[in-house]
């Protein structure tokens, strides 16, 4: 049976130095297939959170729960090896080896699985681990460029890459931090598209930053507001105005 949540926290807190909280006192539940956005001002601790939730950042106070591991401060590295090996991550800069083909990229995403020295290169990558990478290049529309360099790729196509190297995995939970930030709208617009999409198609729970408010509100069902360390409002996209957005950013 699937669990109730993919993420929970209770009474989080984190502080970098004693006294100086960074987040606190966060209650939140990420249920399965869900599609959230956290948003809040810069220094609010959204990348902090991010880390905190799977485990590469130890907490201060309070509990997490994630993936179906439970712990306080850090967790074990048996749990911690659990929790990342159900997770695809996508970053602001998608971090490709930029001579290397986009096939080869692709299979990157099995490193850290048993054996995953042989991911390093797609030659060497076992038959199953190949017909994955195809797979994962399909869903994001870019299988015709997978014997391609990355480098001759557009940003908005790299992004793409970065995702079908995420997906290679078959996460349950995909963490995008500012996945669109460094691309223009138009390129913005299409990763969040394909994003979305995938939560759909493939039954992924997404949890993704944005600066972009259209991106929060459009591609999201849910948007978890950070102020001040805390939790502003936690509430249905579909519900939330733009003197709420305003309050988080500029109030």
């Amino acid at each position: 049976m699937e669990q109730d949540s993919i993420i929970r926290t209770s009474g989080f807190a984190k502080s970098y130095a004693p006294g100086v909280p960074v987040l606190r006192d966060l209650d939140i539940e990420i249920r399965p297939r869900e599609r959230i956005a956290l948003i809040g001002a810069n220094g609010t601790g959204k990348s902090t959170l991010l880390k905190c939730l799977i485990g590469l950042l130890p907490g201060s106070d309070g509990t997490v729960s994630a993936l179906g591991e439970t712990f306080s401060g850090s967790p074990s590295k048996a749990q911690l090896r659990r929790i990342r090996l159900q997770i695809g991550f996508v970053f602001q800069h998608h971090g490709l080896v930029r001579q290397l083909s986009v096939l080869s990229n692709v299979t990157h995403g099995m490193l850290g699985y048993p054996g995953s020295w042989r991911a390093a290169i797609q030659v060497m990558a076992p038959a199953e681990w190949r017909i994955r990478a195809m797979e994962a290049l399909s869903a994001v529309n870019l299988e015709a460029k997978a014997l391609e360099r990355a480098d001759a790729l557009s940003g908005g196509q790299q992004q793409r890459v970065a995702i079908a190297r995420a997906l290679i995995r078959r996460p349950r939970l995909m963490i995008a931090d500012e996945p669109a930030a460094s691309l223009d709208p138009s390129a913005g617009r299409d990763v969040m598209t394909v994003f979305s999409r995938l939560a759909s198609e493939q039954g992924i729970t997404l949890l993704y930053t944005s600066h972009d408010m259209e991106h929060a509100v459009s591609y999201s069902d849910r948007i978890i507001a950070l102020k001040d360390g805390r939790v502003h409002f936690d509430q249905a996209s579909s519900s939330v105005s733009q003197s709420m957005l305003s309050e988080v950013f500029d109030g």
